[in-house]
C-alpha cells in the first residue's frame, strides 16, 4: 500500500547552513561592537627594554662633567709695544709677582721721553724768568711808591704853609691853589700806584701759580712717560704659574696685544655645563659631590653663566673644602649636583623613549605580556637614573622604556 511523504520544511533541510549563518552574523556583529581597531606592529620582545614601574625615594640630582680650572686667571696684556729683544721664562714657569717674563724695544717711546725731558726743562726756564721779571716789576712799582710818598710829604709840608700863609695873607691865592692842587693831584697819583701794587700782585701770584702748576704736571708726566719705559719689561701681576705665553723674538707686537696668562694655583675650581632644562633650578649654593681617582670632594655653584649656547649654560662650582691640591687643570670629574631633598614618588627607569614622546605618553604591557598599549602620562622630575610619573603609571605596572622609532605610528605592540 502506497504511503504518501511529507515534505520537510525547508529550514529543516538548510539547518547546518542556518547555524552557519547565525555564528558568521555574530561574529561580525561582536568584530564591529567589541574587537580591537587599534593599529597594530608586531616585536619580538627580546629586541626591547622593559622596566617595571617602582615606589621608592627619588633623589632630585643631576650628573654633569666638570673640569677643574684655576680659580683665578690674569690675562698678560701689553701694556707697551715694542719689539721683543728677549724671553726670560717659558710656559709652565711658576712665577711671583713682579718677576721678568720678556723684554721689548720701542726707539720712539725713547724719543718721546728725550723730547718731553726737553720740554719740561723749557717750561721749568720759563718759570723761572717769569718770576724773576716779576720780582723787576715788583721792586720798580715799589720803588716808585718811595719815591712818591716823599715828594708827597714834600707837597704836604708845602701846602700847610701855604694855608697858614693864605689866611694871614701873606701869598696869593693863585699860589695858594696851586699848591693845593699839586698835593691833592700827588696824593691820587700814590692811591693809583698802590692799587695798581695790589693788583699786580694778585696777578703775578695767579701768574706764577698757574705757571708752577704746569711744570709740575709736565714733571708728572715725565714720570708716567719713564713709567711706560718701565712696561717695556713684562713683569708676572701676580704670583702663579705662567700657563701661556704667546711670543716671539723678533716679533713686533701693539699697545693691548694679549701675550699670555697666569693662573692663580692657590685654589681650584670646576666648570661645568648644564642642559638648560634646569635652568630655573639650578641656583647659587647647590650642593655637590665630585669624583677624582683620590677620592670625593664636596663643592657648591658660586656662578651661573646667564649665556645659553647649543641648549647648555655654564656654572662654576668651588669646593667646600681646602684638600684639592693634589688636583690638575684639565682634570674631569662626575659631579652629581643636588637640586632638592628626596621624597616617595613613582619612579620609572630613563630610556630613548624619551625622545620620541617627550614624556607625554607610553607602552604599557598587559598582564599577561603578550602585547603593550599606548598610554597617556605625566612625567615630572627626572635624574641620571629615573623619572618621577606624577600620572598615568602605578607601581608593579611594565613599560617598555627603549626607543619607540620602530613602532611608526602603531598603538598598540604585539610581543612574540
Amino acid at each position: 500500500m502506497d504511503r504518501q511523504i511529507q515534505k520537510k520544511p525547508w529550514w529543516k533541510k538548510n539547518i547546518k547552513w542556518l547555524i552557519a549563518a547565525f555564528i558568521f552574523i555574530a561574529w561580525c556583529i561582536y568584530f564591529i561592537a567589541f574587537a580591537d581597531h587599534r593599529s597594530q606592529v608586531k616585536m619580538d620582545s627580546e629586541r626591547l627594554t622593559i622596566s617595571t614601574v617602582m615606589q621608592n625615594d627619588f633623589q632630585d640630582y643631576i650628573s654633569v662633567t666638570a673640569t677643574v680650572e684655576p680659580i683665578k686667571t690674569i690675562y698678560l696684556d701689553a701694556i707697551e709695544g715694542g719689539r721683543v729683544e728677549r724671553i726670560l721664562l717659558e710656559e709652565g714657569s711658576m712665577v711671583q709677582k713682579g718677576d721678568p717674563i720678556a723684554e721689548l724695544s720701542n726707539t720712539n717711546l725713547i724719543l718721546e721721553i728725550s723730547n718731553n725731558e726737553a720740554n719740561v726743562a723749557r717750561a721749568i726756564n720759563e718759570l723761572r724768568t717769569a718770576r724773576l721779571q716779576m720780582e723787576m716789576n715788583a721792586m720798580e712799582l715799589q720803588n716808585q711808591i718811595v719815591q712818591l710818598e716823599g715828594d708827597l710829604f714834600i707837597q704836604k709840608r708845602k701846602y700847610d704853609n701855604s694855608c697858614a700863609f693864605f689866611k694871614e695873607g701873606l701869598i696869593s691865592e693863585d699860589e695858594y691853589l696851586k699848591d693845593k692842587t699839586s698835593y691833592e693831584a700827588s696824593y691820587r697819583q700814590m692811591n693809583l700806584l698802590k692799587e695798581s701794587f695790589k693788583r699786580d700782585s694778585i696777578y703775578r701770584g695767579i701768574q706764577i701759580e698757574t705757571l708752577e702748576s704746569s711744570a709740575d704736571r709736565m714733571e708728572e708726566n715725565q714720570g708716567i712717560i719713564r713709567q711706560r719705559l718701565d712696561n717695556l719689561t713684562i713683569k708676572a701681576p701676580v704670583k702663579g704659574q705662567l700657563a701661556s705665553l704667546n711670543l716671539e723674538e723678533g716679533q713686533v707686537i701693539n699697545y693691548g696685544t694679549r701675550i699670555g696668562k697666569v693662573n692663580i694655583l692657590e685654589r681650584f675650581k670646576l666648570k661645568a655645563e648644564v642642559d638648560e632644562h634646569y635652568i630655573s633650578r639650578v641656583k647659587k649654593g647647590l650642593k655637590a659631590s665630585c669624583k677624582f681617582p683620590a677620592g670625593q670632594i664636596d663643592a657648591v655653584v658660586s656662578k651661573i653663566y646667564a649665556e645659553v649656547v647649543d641648549g647648555r649654560f655654564t656654572v662654576d662650582l668651588e669646593f667646600d673644602n681646602a684638600n684639592n691640591q693634589q688636583l690638575r687643570i684639565g682634570q674631569t670629574s662626575h659631579v652629581k649636583l643636588e637640586l632638592g631633598n628626596s621624597n616617595q614618588a613613582v619612579l620609572l627607569s630613563r630610556g630613548s623613549f624619551f625622545q620620541s614622546t617627550g614624556g607625554q605618553w607610553v607602552f604599557v604591557l598587559n598582564e599577561d605580556r603578550t602585547a603593550a598599549y599606548k598610554r597617556e602620562v605625566t612625567i615630572g622630575r627626572q635624574n641620571p637614573k629615573y623619572f618621577e610619573v606624577l600620572e598615568g603609571l602605578n607601581p608593579g605596572e611594565e613599560v617598555i622604556t627603549s626607543g619607540y622609532e620602530i613602532f611608526g605610528d602603531n598603538e598598540v605592540v604585539v610581543l612574540n
